[in-house]
This record gives structure tokens, sequence and C-alpha cells, in this order.
């Protein structure tokens, strides 16, 4: 029994060492382990997938989790929409009324009704004042200086859609004080506009009629018609009505012009006039500057075209335009009377040409002043509303329109019949903003449109040097626009206030 336990020690150890050996295989498998698993839960779920990967569910919980943790984490920023938010006008298909409706042929014609009037017929006279020579390069180069500076507003409209009057322009260059500063004058101007074509009227009516009744009469019929054909609230509704406009001006230019010729009782024309008084001679040139006064209107007029890209065809017919007939009725109409040549020009002819003149611009008269009307009428409607209003067919929008056209047109009638002297005072506002609006302040859009850029060419350091030179420009104007205004002012006899006298051409009686 003794030995036992030796041969049991040896065989155990035998035995162990038999199991390490067969074990030891075994035992370096987990070695590789690490090796052959390529992947493991902290890798790309994603990748996995793509590799033919079957994660568990557990891993597609956690994919799923990480992924929507990050889409509402950092949401991606919303497309731009396709209606630009800035246009004064904005998404119009859902729109009871569309105001982004004018073709630039369109605009075009409104443009010229807006522009051209009966003030037509008081250029001849700025020839008398100045010479024909002179006075014909006057009006060529401000006609041009005009269709650049009207050019330059386009621009501006195209780069900043949101612009709807000059005020929005303003702004946009001067901040809050000049965006009041504008508004005023825009309004002012446009206000006095529409009270020259209610006095026009007046004249219009004792013409043909002979002074048939009271003047009063005749300025309230006129406010009347304009009040009531200012109630559509698009321009392209007056777009047909600009045709016969401007139709209507131009027979009467036409009508002028044969009576003058048939009576041929001038004296021969002043090839340059010498000796003139300052204040005379550039009240006959603030006539010219009044003929091209059609800027202010611009903005919004470009507001409501299908496409405002399009702006320089409305633009170049407007001012090629304007621009021949201003010449070509100045030129023919003084060289036919020469200094015995009125203004307007219809105190140059017959009473019978005259009337039937008149008869000819009735249309004219009344529409030109209402485009100018619509204007005001349409800032001070969206300074008080917003878009979805001036959109509206409801009786508050309808109510609400009409209530601003009366109260502006009821100033305008005011202003025709109370003050006297009163196209001395139109020309003095037409100095105060009306140098700015056609001249001086486009140099300031472009230079605020392209700072940082004035000279990276040739080309654009000429434009630069141009739009420097018409900011004095304006000055200019205005400066000796008011004096020439204050002086007249100063000289003309004082006229009673809401007379019943006649007030059409005593030449023609």
């Amino acid at each position: 029994m003794s030995s036992l336990p030796p041969q049991t020690s040896a065989s155990n150890d035998e035995e162990l060492k038999d199991i390490s050996t067969q074990a030891a295989p075994v035992l370096e498998e987990p070695k590789d382990i690490p090796t052959e698993t390529p992947v493991l839960p902290a890798s790309n779920p994603e990748m996995d997938l793509e590799l033919g990967h079957k994660p568990e569910v557990d891993e597609l919980n956690d994919v799923s989790v990480d992924l929507a943790a990050a889409n509402t984490a950092d949401p991606p920023p919303p497309p731009p929409p396709e209606v630009d938010d800035s246009d004064p006008y904005g998404d119009e298909s859902g729109a009871d009324i569309k105001f982004k409706t004018m073709s630039w042929q369109q605009t075009a014609f409104v443009m010229i009704a807006e522009t051209v009037s009966l003030g037509i017929l008081s250029l001849p006279s700025t020839l008398k004042a100045v010479g024909l020579v002179p006075g014909v390069i006057l009006m060529l180069g401000l006609g041009i200086i005009a269709t650049y500076t009207g050019w330059v507003l386009g621009q501006f409209k195209l780069k900043n859609p949101s612009v709807h009057t000059f005020a929005e322009a303003g702004g946009i260059v001067g901040g809050k004080f000049m965006y009041e500063v504008c508004a005023i004058g825009q309004v002012l101007f446009l206000v006095f506009v529409m009270a020259a074509h209610i006095l026009s009227f007046s004249i219009m009516m004792n013409v043909l009629t002979n002074h048939a009744t009271c003047t009063i009469v005749f300025t309230i019929m006129g406010m009347l018609i304009s009040l009531i054909f200012s109630l559509p609230r698009t321009m392209g509704s007056l777009s047909n009505m600009s045709y016969l406009s401007s139709g209507s001006v131009v027979a009467a230019v036409f009508v002028c012009m044969i009576g003058v010729g048939v009576r041929r009782e001038g004296t021969e024309p002043n090839i340059f006039h010498a000796g003139i008084a300052l204040y005379e001679g550039f009240g006959a040139v603030t006539n010219i500057i009044f003929a091209y006064a059609g800027h202010v209107a611009f903005f919004t007029l470009f507001s409501e075209m299908k496409r405002p890209q399009d702006f320089h065809k409305a633009l170049l017919t407007l001012q090629i335009s304007d621009t021949l007939l201003y010449t070509v009725t100045a030129i023919v109409i003084y060289y036919y009377t020469g200094d015995k040549v009125m203004s307007p020009a219809l105190g140059s002819t017959s009473l019978l040409l005259a009337k039937i003149a008149y008869g000819f611009a009735i249309p004219t008269i009344v529409i030109a002043g209402i485009i100018n009307g619509h204007v005001a009428v349409k800032y001070i409607f969206l300074r008080i509303y917003d878009v979805e209003m001036m959109s509206s067919k409801s009786a508050k929008a309808k109510w609400s329109w009409f209530w601003v056209c009366s109260a502006l047109w009821v100033i305008a009638w005011v202003i025709a019949s109370a003050i006297p002297v009163f196209n001395h005072l139109l020309g003095l506002v037409s100095a105060l903003f009306l140098s700015w609006f056609t001249y001086g302040i486009s140099g300031w859009f472009w230079l605020h449109m392209n700072k940082g850029r004035w000279f990276i060419s040739k080309w654009q350091t000429f434009l630069f040097c141009c739009n420097v030179a018409i900011l004095p420009m304006g000055c200019t104007i205005m400066a000796l626009g008011l004096y020439s205004s204050g002086m007249n002012m100063s000289l003309e006899s004082s006229k009673a206030c809401f007379s019943c006298a006649d007030n059409s051409l005593p030449e023609l009686h």
C-alpha cells in the first residue's frame, strides 16, 4: 500500500502533461479573435450595412436615435422662396387684385401720358427767352441727362426690389431722415401737379365755353372727374387711358402748329438772345426741366411691370418720344411766331383753333393728372395699410382707397383755387424737389450701388465722374430755381382766391 502514492503521482503528472499539450492549441485561439472580428459596436453601422454586416436590433435602434438627434440638432436652412419677399407686392398668385400686370409697351405709354402733357406748349417761350440754338441745346442735353438718370433709377430698382417710391429709395441710401424727406417731397410735388391739372381743366373749360359759368364750378368739375377715374387701384387699369392721352396731346400740338403756321404773324426768331435777366432766363429753363418731370413715378411704374428687367425698353421709348416731340414742337412754333409767342403757345393761334386744340387735349389734361395722383394715393395708402389690404376686394379696402383719393384731390383743388400766383408757386416746389427727383439724387444712387467699384475700369471711372457731377447739378437747379421763382413771385401782382373770374388766356378774347 505504501508504494501506491508515488505511482499515482507519476501517472498524474504524465496525464497533466498530456492534458496541457492537448489544451495548448485551444488556449491560443482567443488570441486570434480580435483580428477575425472586423466590426465592433463602436464602428460605423451604415458602413456595416454596405459591407453586408447585419447589425443587431439594438444597434439599429442606436443608429436611428443618433440620426434623429443629428437631424433635430442642426436642421438645414429652408430653401429660398420663388418670389422675392422684398418685392412690394410679393406673390400675387392668391391675390384678389394683381398689380404686376403691365408689359413694357403698356408701361411706356403710361410713362408718356404721365410726362408729356400741355406743358409742352410752354417750351416755345423758352426759345424766346434764351434763343433758338441755346434752347435746342438745352432741350437735347437735359433730355439725354434725364434718360441716363432714369436708367440709374431702373438699375437701382432691380438691385433693391423693395423700392416702390422715392421714399424707399431715399431710405436705403440715407436712412430714416432721407426716407421722410423724399416722402414729403414726392407727395408735395405730386399734389401740386394734381392741382396744376385741375387748373388746366378750368382754363380749358373757360376757353371751350367762353367762360359760361364761374371758374370755381369748372375746378370742382375737374376735381370730381379726376377722383372718379382715380378709383382703380392698378396702373394696368390706366394703361388703356394712357393710349388716348398720348394721342390727344400729339393731336393738340399738331393743331397748334398748324394754327401758328397759317397765321404767320410772328417776327423772325432769334438765334441767340443776349441781355436777358438771370431769373427770366432760368425761369424759362425751368419749363424744360419740368417737361422731363416723370421720374418721380418711375419706381411705382417699374414695380407693376410683369418683368421689371424690361424697364429700359419703356424708358427709351419715353425719352426718345418726348425729346423729339418737345424739340420739333418748340422749333416749329417759335419759327412761325418769333418773339410774339405766348405761353402756353395756344395764345399764339386763333380762338377757333385754340378751342379745337383744347378739345383734343381733354384726355391728356385729365389722365396725366390722374396718373400723378395715382402714385401719390398709392404711397399714402401703403404707408397706412399693408399690401394685403391693397390687394383685397373687401369693402374696407375699397372705402379706404376712396377716402385717401378724396382727401388728396380735395387738397389739390384747394391749392389750385386758393393760392395766388399759382404757376410761380409750382415753379418753387419744382425747384425744391424736381431738381433732385429727375437729376441730382440719381447720382447718389449710382454711388451707393457701385460702392467699392468706382474705379475698376476706365468706363466705370468715367461713370463715376458723371454721377459726381450730377449731384452739384441738382444743387444748382434748386438754387437758381428758388431764386427765379422768388423774383417772379415778388414781381407778380396778387390775384383773388377762389375767384369766379375767367382764368383763360386773355389773348384769345
